[in-house]
């Protein structure tokens, strides 16, 4: 491993407009669990797959569901169709939630167009029932998924993202509070921090890029930094800001027109903004806006979760795992281990051989494990999936380290075997 570099990674915030998607898809996903569990109808059956476009004042909403009755409604005919009524409630309370009430994008003006249909049957008999019959589904899709902890921060995220995040996140919280000049900003925002590793640990921040969005129009980017420049020190915390750091703030000088109005977004375009900055592989599949059959999602939670369960236990300083999938089929293809040459006295096959011993796999094994089957997804569209706190209502169950001490007796009694 290089002991001194450099290493840089971005954040978006919430009001960004391929967030504003990923945030309008989650909150379907939301809404289909809750109804589930307000109707009585079983949350396992509950399916997914949502897709959102917004550009100016315009969004479009689409994918493949298994829905509720409570979400259906007869169509002229007498056949049962998607109910567009509470899915359009649903963005409009999101983008008003995120901020958005300008004329080219405004939650109460913008047409919304639900175009969702029922579940491929094709892609719904191999998720339904496993081709192995080693779990109670099999997985909806092929792929690869990876997972990574690391000991640079309390979180045991990379540095350059956890504090790419934790700027906006600030930002994000005094621009709602409406105190002061700070409430002038806009919800659409951009961060990047770089960091010098010596000896392998983040040392300092050597430039520090921030492109925020304001609704004061004569502001220059003097006033922006003048404005932000306590909310990102506060930010980096114990992290040095080096003497000759570069800080671009608002580089372009002006930034009013932000959003969808701005540029159209997409839903999961920010696969590596929502991981961990580039700084582990990644699988190439998004997260938000499908159900946890995905394996995208639930085996992409998993295996954060067992990284982080093995550098926790003190396993190793870093761990990456990789997990893969073939769909309908419910036990992983692989499980693969990467200690970066950090084990503490342990080897890769041992940690692979415990984490097989501890926690099942399989799509179902890993939303039992996990709880997975809640409306706790809007909170993950923006500032990360991982390095987040568990909350009471099962939100981020994946970043718990309740796996440490079976972890550690399963490789005790590897090594001892």
């Amino acid at each position: 491993m290089r002991a001194n570099y450099l290493f840089t990674s971005e954040s978006v915030a919430e009001g960004h407009p391929d967030k504003v998607c990923d945030r309008i898809s989650d909150e379907i996903v939301d809404l289909v669990y809750r109804e589930a569990a307000k109707t009585g109808v079983n949350p396992w059956g509950v399916r997914i797959a949502c897709e959102t476009l917004a550009t100016t004042n315009r969004v479009v909403i689409a994918g493949e569901v298994r829905l509720p009755p409570s979400l259906m409604k007869k169509d002229k005919d007498g056949k049962d169709v998607i109910n567009p009524s509470k899915f359009k409630a649903a963005a409009r309370r999101a983008i008003k939630d995120i901020g958005y009430e300008q004329d080219g994008f405004h939650w109460k003006k913008a047409k919304i167009d639900v175009l969702l249909h029922s579940q491929s049957a094709d892609i719904a008999q191999g998720v339904d029932n496993a081709a192995d019959q080693q779990g109670d589904e099999g997985a909806g899709d092929q792929g690869i998924m990876f997972g990574y902890a690391c000991k640079e921060t309390p979180d045991l995220m990379p540095a350059p993202i956890y504090y790419s995040h934790k700027i906006l996140q600030l930002l994000a919280v005094a621009r709602k509070k409406g105190d002061g000049e700070v409430a002038k900003l806009g919800p659409d925002a951009k961060s990047q921090v770089t960091v010098r590793y010596v000896d392998g640990k983040p040392s300092e921040a050597t430039s520090i890029v921030l492109s925020t969005q304001h609704l004061d129009d004569s502001w220059d980017s003097n006033k922006v930094r003048a404005v932000v420049e306590p909310y990102i020190r506060e930010a980096l915390g114990e992290l040095k800001i080096a003497e000759d750091c570069k800080w671009y703030i608002n580089p372009t000088g002006k930034f009013v027109i932000g959003g969808p109005d701005g540029d159209a977004g997409l839903t999961g375009r920010k696969i590596i903004v929502d991981t961990y900055g580039g700084a582990a592989p990644h699988g190439g599949g998004a997260f938000s806006g499908k159900d946890t059959t995905k394996v995208d999602r639930s085996a992409a939670y998993a295996a954060r979760y067992l990284a982080k369960n093995v550098v926790a236990a003190g396993l190793s300083d870093r761990c990456t795992i990789q997990l893969s999938y073939a769909i309908g089929v419910a036990q992983p293809l692989s499980i693969y281990v990467d200690l970066h040459g950090t084990g503490k006295g342990v080897s890769e096959d041992q940690v692979e051989a415990a984490i097989r011993e501890n926690m099942d796999l399989s799509p179902s094994g890993i939303r039992r494990h996990l709880d997975l089957n809640k409306p706790i997804y809007a909170k993950t569209s923006a500032y990360g999936h991982f390095g987040r706190k568990a909350g009471r209502d099962g939100s981020f169950s994946w970043e718990r380290t309740d796996l440490v001490k079976a972890l550690k007796e399963a490789v005790k009694t590897k090594a001892a075997a």
